[in-house]
């Protein structure tokens, strides 16, 4: 038998994994067969011969030598390490891919895009469009910034917060009710209102609506917040001019609110230039 196993095995190629499961099923029906065949003899020595223990003992050592021949034989498909990045590889990328159609579905249908849509059209009525201000911590400052530069008014990122910090510190009793410890929820201390506009000075700490305010007042000149579920806000309504117009989006980024500026419109730009 083990010769008969040995012929079939050199028959079958290596890579032929579809014969190689044949081969395996046709090893275990001989392997049977052969127990069998034992079972049988073994009965037949038991009904003649009084040395039952004996015969059993014999029999049961050539069935078991048989068996283990048969399966060291019989070798077991190892899988190359260079296969393993080559499957480990393949999984990840349909990981990637399932993780991109799943963002595309959630960009059509999630906050992120209607938020986006509707204020396309609100500033579209009004012959603008969204300017984009990288998150980074200074978008309200930078979308002023590029405000300003329309207007031949330049002023850095970094003027304008110095600006601020120092209108805020001047003007304590106009801002220092209007914060509070967000653990405690109480008014921030002297302390805690010179480390917030210590922040504002020299760190990327988000700018809001109290920031906004004291530049209003630096500037001379409204600000306009469009937003997408609310009225515009506009802070300094007591100066006149034309506002320098900013777009606020909750869902732009995962982060948390962002600030973009506005420009003509597209079509709208071209015709005036034209």
């Amino acid at each position: 038998l083990t010769a008969k196993i040995q012929g079939m095995k050199n028959v079958v190629p290596k890579n032929d994994k579809k014969r190689r499961k044949q081969l395996a099923d046709e090893v275990a029906k001989l392997e049977a067969e052969l127990e069998q065949k034992h079972k049988e003899e073994l009965k037949q020595l038991k009904e003649s011969s009084p040395e039952q223990n004996k015969v059993d003992s014999i029999a049961d050592g050539v069935a078991n030598l048989e068996l283990e021949g048969v399966e060291q034989q019989i070798p077991h498909p190892r899988v190359s390490k260079a296969q393993k990045r080559r499957e480990k590889k393949a999984a990840l990328e349909k990981e990637r891919e399932e993780r991109i159609a799943e963002a595309e579905i959630e960009n059509l249908t999630g906050a992120r895009h209607l938020e986006s849509q509707k204020l396309a059209s609100l500033l579209a009525a009004r012959h603008l469009e969204i300017k984009q201000i990288p998150s980074d911590g200074h978008c309200m400052y930078r979308a002023i910034e590029d405000q300003l530069k329309d207007r031949h008014n330049s002023c850095t990122v970094a003027a304008l917060r110095n600006q601020t910090a120092k209108y805020m510190q001047s003007h304590l009793d106009d801002f220092l009710p209007f914060l509070t410890n967000p653990s405690t929820g109480d008014m921030y201390s002297r302390e805690e209102f010179e480390k917030y506009c210590d922040d504002i000075a020299n760190t990327a700490a988000w700018g809001g609506q109290l920031e906004l305010r004291a530049l209003s007042h630096i500037l001379q000149t409204p600000i306009e917040v469009v937003q997408m579920d609310s009225p515009p806000i506009i802070v300094g309504e007591e100066y006149s001019g034309k506002p320098i117009v900013l777009v606020y989006m909750r869902h732009a980024y995962g982060l948390g609110e962002h600030y973009n500026s506005v420009k003509l419109l597209t079509d709208t730009a071209t015709e005036n230039g034209s």
